[in-house]
């Protein structure tokens, strides 16, 4: 199906993954994030959960779906974000008759996921080597929070706890003040995406040599990756890089700066911008200041121009300056709650928000954020109830 002017199709089945089964053994956010990406793909997705309990985020409400009876159960919001497109099955892999089952359904699965403590699963027999020597080409992820290896191994990692280890709350906040976490598990989000991107370069490989592939995913490997220029800042100019609120540690003007009735975000990403911006403020002058003409310029004298931007700015509102602003070719924002963001007419254009049915209600998610032949893909399950797949393994 062709995309409209107006960008994507609306979501629908997407057939990349199809004839894939996956076996999602991980909870919360990181693993599962990855295996509904699968799942949007084409794959099946088999969700083993506790019996009786099940992923820990199926009760993290407040908010909650709405069920259509009060005999049916209710999901958390924060559940219903990362598990869309499978099916729960309910076993106990501690069990012997559970683990059994497990190794059963591992001899013809193409991918296991599981995020348990390094070396619990080997209790069990179920862990990458186990498994291998009944399905050569099974594809296993294995998320971590610190690695397989290591003296951190067995540390439990979670999202917060990586975002201080890894280096990101020490550049997150304002200057003086405590440092910050970013506002999502961002960690556990990203380590999920490059679980994904590494599952599908060993299936691909697998389809060369019919090779499996064991992947040691650890949030704090992916934390420390994704300090991208930070770290380079550090390691090539022996920098320590710190808390600069909204401002860019490399770019100048790139952050919020406050106008007549708030606050917008202004990104000037080369010199051309630097003069444009200038002229749309009145200042043209300062794109010839030798203070201010090159980026380097601006960065090293940071501390005086930042004032002389911001009065200006102050006379307008922000609609009024993003007007102005977009008309010039300057990159800039209104700083949006997620409310706002959700209903931007962008967002709309583009059908990011996506409708599943289940027990008579219908649930508003956000669906996968990349658009493939013109139409973005989004697994046509809503998330399921625990156990309630029992039997559909074969």
């Amino acid at each position: 199906m062709a995309a409209s002017e107006t960008g994507a199709t609306p979501a629908g089945a997407c057939d990349l993954l199809a004839g894939v089964r996956v076996l999602d053994l991980s909870r919360v956010l990181a693993g599962p994030w990855a295996t509904q990406t699968l799942a949007d793909y084409g794959a099946e997705v088999i969700k083993i959960e506790r019996p009786g309990q099940g992923d820990d985020t199926r009760g993290w409400g407040p908010p909650w779906s709405t069920p259509a009876q009060e005999d049916q159960p209710r999901d958390s919001a924060y559940y219903l974000c990362a598990n869309r497109g499978k099916r729960s099955v309910a076993v106990d892999i501690a069990s012997p008759e559970g683990a059994e089952r497990m190794r059963e359904w591992a001899r013809s699965a193409d991918v296991l996921v599981e995020n348990y403590k390094v070396g619990q699963l080997a209790r069990y027999g179920l862990d990458y080597d186990s498994l291998k020597a009944i399905n050569p080409g099974l594809v296993y992820c294995a998320i971590t929070g610190y690695g397989q290896t290591g003296p951190d191994a067995q540390r439990p990692g979670y999202d917060f706890a990586i975002q201080a280890a890894g280096g990101l709350m020490s550049i997150t906040g304002e200057p003086g003040r405590e440092p910050q976490k970013v506002g999502v598990a961002v960690v556990d989000l990203m380590t999920g995406t490059y679980a994904t991107g590494a599952i599908l370069a060993a299936l691909l490989r697998r389809q060369r040599t019919g090779q499996g592939a064991y992947i040691d995913c650890a949030l704090l490997d992916v934390q420390i990756a994704m300090l991208a220029n930070q770290a380079s800042n550090h390691l090539i100019g022996g920098t320590v890089p710190t808390r600069l609120g909204n401002a860019h540690p490399n770019i100048v003007p790139y952050q919020a700066l406050a106008t007549q009735d708030g606050h917008m975000v202004v990104a000037v990403g080369n010199d051309s911008q630097f003069r444009a911006f200038a002229a749309q403020l009145g200042l043209a002058h300062l794109a010839d200041d030798p203070h201010y003409a090159r980026n380097a310029d601006r960065v090293a004298h940071r501390e005086a121009l930042i004032p002389l931007l911001q009065a200006p700015l102050l006379a307008r509102t922000t609609a009024d300056w993003v007007m102005r602003l977009d008309a010039a070719g300057v990159p800039c924002s209104p700083i949006h709650d997620v409310q706002q963001a959700l209903a931007q007419p962008q967002v709309q254009a583009r059908g990011l928000v996506v409708e599943r049915v289940k027990h008579g209600t219908t649930l508003r998610l956000v669906g996968h954020p990349v658009v493939i032949d013109g139409q973005r893909p989004a697994a046509a399950l809503p998330p399921p109830d625990l156990g309630e797949a029992q039997g559909v393994l074969n």
